[in-house]
């Protein structure tokens, strides 16, 4: 059956889905780049363990091989496969490699189903040579349309620009990477990974270019909307030659895959298609090929005369031409001019090898007498050892394995590889063929990676600026403006205009630098008063600022914050290009100061209200004034002195604006949202005159890294509080520290499973927080202890038998922290947080006794030793701040309680103390006691203190 038609038919994708629907199958491709493409769908289907890849460099066949795809020359004869398909049969037409294609289309047969896929230019030719076929005509997909020329300057995205040569296919990627930001590169000559990679870069859209060879007309499917020819002629190895209407048919049906429509035309130095031409190619309407290339198969190896005379064999039908001289007859004919080598072939299989040998396709592109050269080392290796020389190949795949050098040296060096790999893929030429094929493919993928990064380092420029136009005309120059603020100059781009900023291109220099800047500001005169107005009108929800203090509008630098004479008033500067004139600058500075004065207005709206509360006075006036000038974040440390002078209605009137007197912190729990963080950090760096802004941590992390170089105090306007390695919000400190109140910080407490959660951390991360609040911890383990279900009895009594652990311990009831203005604050002077010490419980002892030895029965382990015991690890945290140095305190006097909190019952009284209170024996009159401050949350505690006394 044969199935023709233009490209975009989808015969390939019909061709698989035929394949998969027999048992066995083998599928033939032109190119091992499209053959890779086609195997790498068919694993997806079917996986990799049924699916095999056999091509002049690369095999991959599974035990359980049920599908094969191949080159056609790779293609395996006599398997008796259920389905075979040959891609793209027109190419029975090619000089160089017709006579293999025309050999499958005579000889290869599917037992149950044979395809034959290409252009509707075969048909005749396929009636006449294969009796009974049937046909399947499909139509194009989408449209095809001639554009006419271009210039690659004025060239559109997704556009693919076609060269004959890789002088001309590196010149045009070069431009347009100097016009439009860099381009991907594909030739045939590439190998899988390196095209792959380059073809990624422009399927992901890192570029929008694409200039490749005539490799891309071989069933590549690439996303490209237009298609345009830098030339119509081509070497086809021999001489120069136009390109036939059906040949650039087949590549500009690259362009519009699917049911999308493309274009095409030339470019460059080509010249417009011929108006029949570009009708031909729209239309599909092409000459029929009546002749294709023919070489006998039938070959006899009697000797090398006899396989040279079997190969000039000529056809008898008149629709076949006999094949011109290819690179393997003449490398036949060289070699068999050699003593040694003619010498060597007196018999059927040495010719057979010597043929073999030949076939080795000239990868390098060297001069004949070379690569026969090269050949003949290796058939003397292999009729001589039967295998070619280990140290021999090994020498010279290590020449090779190196990838320094430019393009060129790595493309050298990649054909050269090549040559290696197709040799490691003869079956029985190496004594270890899995190594060798591994090692040249390691060697192999080095190079093609190596080659896509110099690819892309030389074409792809994002930030290069666009090829100037011609310069020397007398008529004044063109510009225009686009609606993404891309300038062009006589249609060269030549700049983009960023908010109120134009940026020219830096890749010219000297007068042409200067004449088309000239020329784009005189096109950006008036739409920097339309874009000033267009802004002015802009919403706020359109204008933003950065966490580093930039103001943007969109995606458009168009001002940054710096610092005014009030902290909550910044000011702004504008970015806005001198020409646009003072109008237009004065306008964006209007609108950028209304924007962040509203903004602060919103944030900060608790902390302005308190700034213009006139109802306090005094010591709260002066403390609000540090709350504003603080951004509405104190640390309790740091003002103290103030916090203890301030009376009741002070505080009530503080509190009035939401201002919570923690522990830790004074702040405003209103503030430490997101947004006024946000905003708060860049303020407070704009007032401390930092040149990099600390970022906003992300927004609901209790916990967060304590950022090292960070500025001092950054953690507090961030809303967070360092403590060890990590840094906790203070908000949660203040829930923490609510609940460390009822712990006896003295004689040790441990974690609760409620301190862990709204921390969120693990017990180790929890250890090394309070270590950094000034506690110690202890770590120690210990045996897990399993909960036991008791049922505890409703009378007072426990039952005799009642286990202890299953008793219920009475609750304890603790005195609410009451305001007292007569003790000092707990946290200046060292003393642990907890509000009073640990209720002394009297130790309850139980001895379970143990079972007589006597009564272990025999075989039977003592109870200790039924279980291993589970560990557990804990610890004990112990308040470790040393308390402030007394100045009235004697030289020879010893400090008591080394720091440690103070408190009634304390054992081990100091030495002469009979448990009354201590004797004073300094001249001075006692010390006036420091007032407790109402906000601490220990008053309560202190005052208990204080009365015991």
């Amino acid at each position: 059956m044969a199935v023709l038609g233009p490209t975009n038919t989808g015969k390939t994708t019909y061709a698989i889905e035929r394949m998969l629907g027999h048992r066995t199958g083998v599928i033939g491709l032109p190119l091992r780049l499209l053959a890779r493409e086609v195997y790498d769908r068919i694993v997806a289907l079917r996986g990799p363990s049924i699916v095999a890849l056999v091509t002049g460099e690369e095999r991959i066949v599974p035990p359980r091989t049920q599908y094969w795809v191949c080159t056609v020359e790779a293609m395996p004869e006599g398997m008796g496969a259920d389905f075979i398909a040959i891609d793209e049969i027109q190419l029975c037409a090619d000089p160089e490699r017709g006579h293999v294609f025309t050999d499958r289309l005579l000889r290869a047969r599917g037992l149950h189903e044979t395809l034959f896929m290409g252009s509707d230019t075969m048909r005749a030719t396929i009636n006449a040579l294969v009796p009974r076929v049937e046909h399947i005509q499909r139509e194009r997909m989408s449209e095809l349309v001639y554009s006419g020329q271009k210039k690659i300057s004025r060239m559109k995205p997704r556009s693919a620009i076609v060269g004959f040569s890789v002088e001309n296919v590196y010149a045009i990627a070069e431009l347009i990477r100097r016009q439009k930001g860099g381009a991907a590169v594909v030739m045939g000559a590439l190998s899988p990974r390196t095209r792959n990679a380059q073809v990624d870069m422009y399927q992901n859209g890192e570029v929008d270019y694409l200039v490749a060879t005539d490799a891309i007309g071989m069933g590549l499917n690439l996303d490209v909307d237009h298609v345009a020819f830098s030339a119509l002629t081509k070497f086809d190895g021999r001489r120069m030659r136009p390109l036939a209407p059906n040949e650039l048919a087949q590549i500009a049906g690259r362009a519009g895959r699917g049911f999308k429509s493309g274009t095409f035309g030339t470019t460059g130095d080509a010249p417009a298609l011929d108006d029949s031409v570009a009708r031909a190619i729209m239309d599909h309407s092409f000459t029929p090929q009546n002749k294709i290339n023919w070489r006998n198969h039938a070959l006899q190896f009697g000797s090398i005369d006899r396989l040279i005379s079997t190969l000039e064999v000529k056809p008898e039908d008149e629709r076949l031409v006999r094949a011109r001289e290819t690179d393997d007859l003449k490398a036949l004919r060289t070699l068999g001019q050699v003593d040694e080598i003619f010498a060597r072939c007196s018999d059927g299989p040495s010719v057979r090898l010597l043929w073999d040998t030949c076939r080795i396709p000239d990868f390098r592109g060297i001069s004949s007498a070379e690569h026969a050269t090269l050949l003949e080392s290796i058939f003397i290796d292999l009729h001589q050892h039967g295998e070619i020389s280990e140290d021999w190949l090994a020498r010279q795949v290590k020449r090779i394995d190196r990838i320094d050098g430019d393009i060129d040296t790595l493309s050298k060096r990649l054909a050269f590889i090549r040559t290696w790999t197709y040799v490691a893929q003869r079956k029985g030429w190496t004594r270890d063929e899995s190594h060798w094929r591994g090692a040249t493919r390691v060697v192999e993928d080095r190079l093609s990676d190596a080659l896509h990064a110099r690819l892309t380092e030389k074409f792809v420029d994002r930030r290069t600026s666009v090829l100037l136009r011609r310069l020397g005309q007398k008529e004044a120059m063109v510009a225009e403006v686009s609606d993404t603020g891309e300038v062009t100059v006589e249609g060269e781009f030549v700049g983009k205009l960023d908010g109120f900023r134009f940026r020219a291109d830096k890749g010219a220099g000297g007068a042409e630098e200067k004449t088309i800047k000239t020329a784009a500001l005189q096109a950006l005169a008036p739409q920097f008063h339309l874009r000033a107005d267009r802004f002015y009108n802009a919403p706020d929800t359109e204008i933003d600022f950065t966490e580093q203090g930039g103001l943007m509008w969109g995606a458009s630098a168009v001002g940054k914050l710096v610092a005014g004479q009030d902290a909550l008033k910044p000011q702004v500067d504008v970015f806005v290009d001198d020409v646009a004139g003072p109008e237009v600058a004065q306008k964006v500075q209007r609108r950028l100061q209304h924007f962040i004065d509203r903004k602060v207005a919103a944030l900060f709206e608790p902390l302005l209200a308190l700034s213009k509360d006139e109802t306090l006075n005094g010591l709260a006036r002066g403390f609000a004034f540090q709350m504003v000038e603080n951004f509405g974040i104190l640390p309790r440390a740091a003002v103290s002195d103030d916090v203890k002078a301030l009376d009741q209605d002070a505080r009530g009137g503080l509190r009035k604006h939401g201002i919570r007197f923690g522990q830790f912190t004074i702040f405003m729990p209103l503030l430490l949202k997101p947004a006024p963080t946000r905003l708060r950090l860049v303020l407070w760096s704009l007032s401390k005159g930092l040149s990099e802004f600390p970022e906003a941590p992300p927004p609901g992390l209790v916990t967060i890294p304590v950022e090292a170089g960070a500025p001092e105090g950054a953690d507090t306007m961030s809303g967070y509080r360092n403590a060890g390695t990590r840094a906790i919000r203070i908000d949660m400190l203040e829930r923490l520290a609510d609940m460390l109140r009822s712990e006896d910080s003295r004689g040790g407490f441990e974690a609760k499973a409620d301190m862990l959660s709204i921390t969120g951390m693990t017990l180790e991360q929890f250890a090394d927080l309070m270590v950094g609040l000034g506690y110690k911890a202890e770590k120690g383990e210990r045996a897990k202890v399993k909960p036991v279900t008791a049922v505890v009895p409703d009378a007072g009594e426990v039952a005799p038998d009642t286990p202890i652990m299953d008793v219920a311990a009475e609750p304890v009831e603790k005195a609410a922290p009451e305001e007292s203005e007569n003790v000092a604050a707990i946290v200046d002077e060292g003393i642990a947080p907890i509000a009073a010490e640990a209720a002394e419980t009297p130790e309850v002892k139980a001895a379970i006794p143990e079972t007589p030895a006597e009564e272990i029965l025999p075989g039977t382990a003592p109870d200790a030793d039924v279980a291993e015991v589970d560990m557990e690890v804990f610890y004990t945290f112990t308040w470790g701040r040393a308390a402030r140095p007394n100045p009235n305190r004697r030289s020879n006097d010893k400090p008591r309680g080394k720091g440690k909190p103070q408190g009634k019952g304390r054992k081990g009284a100091a030495r002469g103390d009979k448990g009354g209170k201590a004797q004073n024996f300094s001249a001075r009159p006692p010390k006036k006691e420091k007032a407790i401050d109402p906000d601490n949350p220990f008053a309560a505690a202190l005052m208990g203190l204080k009365d015991g006394k």
